[in-house]
C-alpha cells in the first residue's frame, strides 16, 4: 500500500511537468513513471491469450511443472511465444509471438488485478490531493482526480485502444512516413490486444539512428508534422508520445526513414471551438502578434495569466515570446532561467491548470513529451518546425471557413488566400535555407583560407 501511495504521489510531479515546471528535461523526471494512475498512459501493442491463462501463469513459480503445463496451453495458440516481455509498464506488458500462419505479432496483456485495483488507486489519489489542498490551500490539483476518473477506464479497455489505432491510421494515411501497426481483432479482447509486430529503435536513441543512417533532423520534422496534423487539422491527438511509444526504423521496402506510433490507449478529442482557437493562438505566437496572443489565450481560459500561459505552451521566456519564438532557438541561459524561476509561479500555475479547458491538460503533457524528444535529439524548436505548424494551422482555418460559407465565390477567395499564405511560408523557408547554405559556404571558405597553402 505504501508503494502505491508513493506512486500516486508522483502525480504531483506529473502536474508540474504538464505545466512546464520540468520543461522537457529527463534529468528531473522520467515521463514513463507517472504512477499506476496516470493521465497519459496509453495502451498499445497486442494480444492473443486468455486472461485466465495469464493470471495463472503469473501466480505459479517460474519453471515449475504447473508453469510448463500452462505454457503449453499458450503454445496451442502460438507457434512460438516469448514469455520474457519486450517491455512492461504499470498496466500491461508486451510479448513477442508467432502465429501458426507465420505472422509475427506483439501481444499486449493486462496485468491481473489492475481492473479491480484501479478504483482503489483513484480513491487513494483523491485522498492525497485533498490532503495537499488542506496543507496548501493555494494549490488546486483536483483536476488530476477528475482526469484520472475519466481516462483510466479508457486505458484499461484494449479494444478502445485498437479502435484508436485504426482511426489514426486512416486519418493520417496520406503521411507515408508514419506506420501504425495493424490490429488483429479476431484474437483481441478488452484485456488482451494483438497487433502486427514492428521493430525499431526508440525515437530518442541517437546511436541507433547513426548506426542505421537515419537523419535525426528528418525524424524531428516528421514527428512535428504528424502531431501538427493531429492537433490542428484533425483534433484527435495521441497523448503519450514518450520514447517507448515512438519508434524509428528504415522502411523494409523503400529504405526511407519511418516513424512507428505505438500505445494508442489514450487520445484527446478536441472540440471544434478549442481546435480553432488553438490554431489562432499558435499562429499568433509564431508570427509574434501579441494582441492576438492575449485574445486567444484568454479565449482558452488563461484570463490575466495569459503571459504565463504562453510561456507554458512554448517553454520559452516571456521576453522570447515577445521577440518571436521562431527567431532564435532556446539557449542554455534561457533554459536555466525558466527552471530557476518556475518554482516562484507554482500557485499561478496551479490556478491556471484548474481553469483552462480539460482538453488543454493532455495537450500540455503531449507538448512536454515532444520537447523531451527534441531535446534528446538536439533539434528543439527549429524555424522549420514552426513553419510546419503554421502550414497546418492555415489549412485547418481555411477548411473551417470554407465549411461555413455557401458562396462559391467566397470559397474560391478562401482557397486563393490559403494558397497565397502557404506560398509565403514556402518562400520564407527557402530564404532560410539559402541563408543557411550561404553561411555554411562562408564558414567553409574561412576554414579553407586558414589552411596553409601547399608548396
Amino acid at each position: 500500500m505504501a508503494r502505491r501511495a508513493l506512486k500516486l504521489a508522483s502525480w504531483t510531479g506529473m502536474a508540474l511537468a504538464a505545466s512546464g515546471f520540468f520543461l522537457y528535461s529527463n534529468k528531473y523526471l522520467d515521463p514513463n513513471d507517472f504512477g499506476a494512475v496516470r493521465v497519459g498512459r496509453a495502451v498499445a501493442t497486442t494480444a492473443v491469450i486468455s486472461y485466465d491463462y495469464l493470471t495463472s501463469l503469473r501466480s505459479v513459480p517460474y519453471g515449475s511443472e504447473e508453469y510448463l503445463q500452462l505454457l503449453s496451453k499458450i503454445h496451442d495458440l502460438f507457434m512460438s511465444f516469448d514469455d520474457t516481455p519486450l517491455g512492461a509498464a504499470s498496466l500491461a506488458q508486451v510479448h513477442k509471438a508467432v502465429l501458426h500462419d507465420g505472422r509475427t505479432v506483439a501481444v499486449k496483456v493486462q496485468h491481473p488485478k489492475v481492473q479491480a485495483q484501479s478504483s482503489k488507486d483513484i480513491l487513494l489519489m483523491e485522498v492525497l490531493v485533498l490532503a495537499v489542498k488542506q496543507l496548501f490551500p493555494e494549490f488546486e490539483f483536483m483536476w488530476l482526480v477528475d482526469e484520472a476518473k475519466k481516462n483510466l477506464p479508457l486505458e484499461l479497455d484494449f479494444l478502445n485502444e485498437g479502435r484508436n489505432a485504426e482511426r489514426v491510421a486512416q486519418m493520417l494515411k496520406h503521411i507515408d512516413f508514419l506506420k501504425v501497426p495493424r490490429i488483429y481483432w479476431e484474437l483481441s479482447t478488452k484485456r488482451v490486444l494483438l497487433m502486427e509486430f514492428v521493430d525499431g529503435g526508440q525515437v530518442n536513441d541517437r546511436d541507433y539512428m547513426e548506426k542505421n543512417k537515419i537523419d535525426v533532423n528528418e525524424i524531428s520534422r516528421h514527428l512535428g508534422k504528424i502531431y501538427s496534423e493531429m492537433i490542428f487539422v484533425n483534433g484527435f491527438v495521441h497523448c503519450d508520445p514518450h520514447p517507448g511509444n515512438v519508434l524509428v526504423r528504415k522502411h523494409p521496402g523503400t529504405g526511407r526513414a519511418e516513424i512507428v506510433l505505438l500505445d494508442h490507449g489514450l487520445y484527446q478529442v478536441l472540440t471544434e471551438e478549442f481546435r480553432l482557437d488553438y490554431c489562432h493562438l499558435w499562429q499568433s505566437l509564431i508570427w509574434t502578434d501579441m494582441e492576438r496572443v492575449k485574445k486567444y489565450s484568454q479565449r482558452l481560459g488563461a484570463g490575466d495569466l495569459y503571459p504565463l500561459f504562453a510561456c507554458m505552451l512554448t517553454a520559452r521566456s516571456w521576453d522570447s515570446v515577445n521577440r518571436g519564438i521562431s527567431q532564435a532557438p532556446v539557449t542554455a541561459t534561457e533554459d536555466s532561467e525558466i527552471r530557476n524561476n518556475a518554482a516562484n509561479y507554482l500557485p499561478e500555475i496551479s490556478q491556471l491548470l484548474n481553469h483552462v479547458p480539460r482538453q488543454m491538460l493532455l495537450i500540455f503533457k503531449t507538448n512536454d513529451l515532444l520537447r523531451g524528444i527534441e531535446a534528446a535529439l538536439g533539434t528543439r524548436a527549429s524555424a522549420s518546425s514552426f513553419l510546419n505548424m503554421s502550414r497546418c494551422c492555415i489549412r485547418a482555418l481555411a477548411t473551417h471557413k470554407k465549411k461555413s460559407t455557401c458562396s462559391s465565390f467566397r470559397r474560391a477567395q478562401i482557397s486563393f488566400s490559403e494558397a497565397f499564405d502557404l506560398w509565403q511560408i514556402n518562400l520564407h523557408e527557402l530564404i532560410l535555407r539559402v541563408k543557411g547554405l550561404k553561411l555554411a559556404s562562408w564558414i567553409l571558405a574561412f576554414f579553407c583560407w586558414l589552411l596553409p597553402t601547399p608548396y
